[in-house]
C-alpha cells in the first residue's frame, strides 16, 4: 500500500509524469513550528539535476504546505503537501507500449493491475519519493526538538570502489559520530565524506554515464542521541523497521546493520558488546558491533547502517528484450536518467530513517504515558 507507519503515518501519492506528487502527514504533534522553509532543503537535496552525475530533468521541487499548519505552527492535524510535476515529457516513453524494460516494474505493474501509466515508471518512479522526503523532514524536525536526534546518511560505495567502514574500526566510528550534512554535501557531488575514494567514484560514474551505462552503490546511514528503549521486542524490532522503510525506496537490494555481514566472520567473544559506565553516568557499550540495536531495542549507541542500490534499471544502450506479445527485438530507452542513484538517494534515507524513529518515538511515548497513569493511581 501507500501507507508508512503506526502513529506518525505518511501516505504518499503519485506517478513520474502526472500533475503533482506529494503526501498526507498524520499523528504530528500539535504546536510545532512548521513552514515550507523547514521542508524545501532536503528535497533540494533529492531534486534532479543537481549536477553532471545525475538526470538533466528539470524540477525546482518546490513543496507547498496545504493543511495541517496554521500562523506557521502544527495544528495536530493532517499535513498536506504537494510539489508540481513541471518538466514532463511523456513522449520520452513511447516504447514502453511494446516493450517493457528490462528490470524495471512495466510488466509486473501491469500484470498486477492490468493497467499501467503510460509515460515513466509510475508509482515505481523516483518521483514518489518526493513525498517520503517531505514527510521525513517534518519528522526530523520533531525528533531534534523532541530529543536533538541527529540523521545523517552518505555515500560510502559506487560499484566496486568503497571507502573504509569497519565496525571495528575506531576511524570509522568517530566519522559516525562527527559527520554531518554540510560535510557530506561538501564533499562533492557524490557525496561521499572520504577523499580518498570520492574522486574515483566520480571518475567510474562519469564513465558509465558516458557509455550510456548505469552503475549501482551503497549508502550509508548514523542516527544519533537517540534514547533507550525505541523499537518493539518481535515483529516490529527496530531494525526490522528500518530495513522495511530502507528496502522500500525504489532500486535498493541489500540492508545490513551494524557489523552487517561482516560479523559473521568474526567470533562472539570478539563480537559481543561489553557494558560500562561512562564518565557521564550513562550505562553504554565499549564497542558497537550491534548497531545501536540490542533484541529489537535501541540501546542508546549510534545505529548505523547499509542500503545496497542496484544500477538504474533505464538506461539508454540496445538492450536485446521481448515484446509483450514475445516477439524478440531491441528496446533503445529515451528518456533521462540517473547513471547511479545513490547521490541523490542520502536524503531519501534520511528521511526514511527520521520516519521511523518518529514513529518508535511516539509509540514508546505513549507507553511511557500509560505507566506513568498507573503510577498515579497507585
Amino acid at each position: 500500500m501507500s501507507t508508512f507507519g503506526k502513529v506518525f503515518r505518511v501516505t504518499t501519492y503519485g506517478e513520474s509524469h502526472c500533475r503533482s506528487v506529494g503526501c498526507i502527514v498524520d499523528g504530528v504533534p500539535p504546536g510545532m513550528d512548521l513552514t515550507e522553509e523547514d521542508v524545501q532543503p532536503q528535497l533540494s537535496r533529492r531534486r534532479p539535476g543537481q549536477s553532471a552525475l545525475s538526470t538533466p530533468r528539470n524540477e525546482a521541487d518546490a513543496v507547498q504546505i496545504q493543511s495541517g499548519t496554521e500562523f506557521g505552527k502544527t495544528l495536530g492535524t493532517p499535513i498536506g503537501m504537494v510539489v508540481m510535476n513541471k518538466d514532463q515529457r511523456p513522449k520520452d516513453y513511447s516504447e514502453m507500449d511494446i516493450y517493457p524494460r528490462p528490470s524495471h516494474a512495466d510488466y509486473t505493474y501491469l500484470t498486477k493491475y492490468g493497467i499501467k501509466a503510460s509515460s515513466g515508471g509510475g508509482r515505481s518512479s523516483a518521483r514518489e519519493t518526493i513525498g517520503r522526503v517531505a514527510a521525513g523532514a517534518v519528522a526530523e524536525k520533531f525528533l531534534k526538538i523532541a530529543h536533538g536526534i541527529e540523521i545523517v546518511a552518505f555515500v560510502s560505495g559506487v560499484g566496486p570502489i568503497s571507502m573504509e567502514k569497519d565496525a571495528q574500526d575506531p576511524k570509522f566510528l568517530e566519522l559516525l559520530d562527527t559527520i554531518t550534512r554540510e560535510q557530506v554535501d561538501a564533499a562533492g557531488p557524490i557525496r561521499c565524506p572520504d577523499s580518498n575514494v570520492s574522486e574515483e567514484m566520480t571518475k567510474l560514474v562519469e564513465q558509465y554515464k558516458e557509455a550510456k551505462d548505469s552503475i549501482g552503490g551503497v549508502v550509508t546511514c548514523v542516527i544519533r542521541n537517540l534514547p533507550v528503549g525505541l523499537g518493539e521486542p518481535v515483529f516490529d524490532k527496530l531494525e526490522a523497521m528500518l530495513a522495511h522503510a530502507m528496502l522500500s525506496i525504489p532500486a535498493t537490494k541489500g540492508f545490513e546493520i551494524g557489523s552487517g555481514f561482516a560479523g559473521t566472520a568474526i567470533p562472539g567473544s570478539k563480537h559481543n558488546d561489553p557494558f560500562t559506565k561512562s564518565a557521564d553516568g550513562r550505562f553504554r557499550t565499549t564497542t558497537n558491533n550491534s548497531g545501536g540495536i540490542q533484541g529489537g531495542i535501541s540501546n542508546g549507541e549510534n545505529i548505523f547502517f547499509n542500503v545496497a542500490f542496484k544500477p538504474p534499471a533505464t538506461i539508454s544502450q540496445q538492450q536485446k528484450t521481448a515484446s509483450y506479445e514475445g516477439v524478440e527485438g531491441i528496446l533503445e530507452a529515451r528518456g533521462r536518467h540517473d547513471p547511479n542513484v545513490v547521490p541523490r538517494a542520502v536524503p531519501i534515507v534520511e528521511a526514511m530513517a527520521a520516519l521511523v524513529m518518529a514513529d518508535t518515538m511516539l509509540i514508546q511515548q505513549a507507553r511511557l504515558g500509560a505507566r506513568d497513569l498507573l503510577k498515579k493511581d497507585n
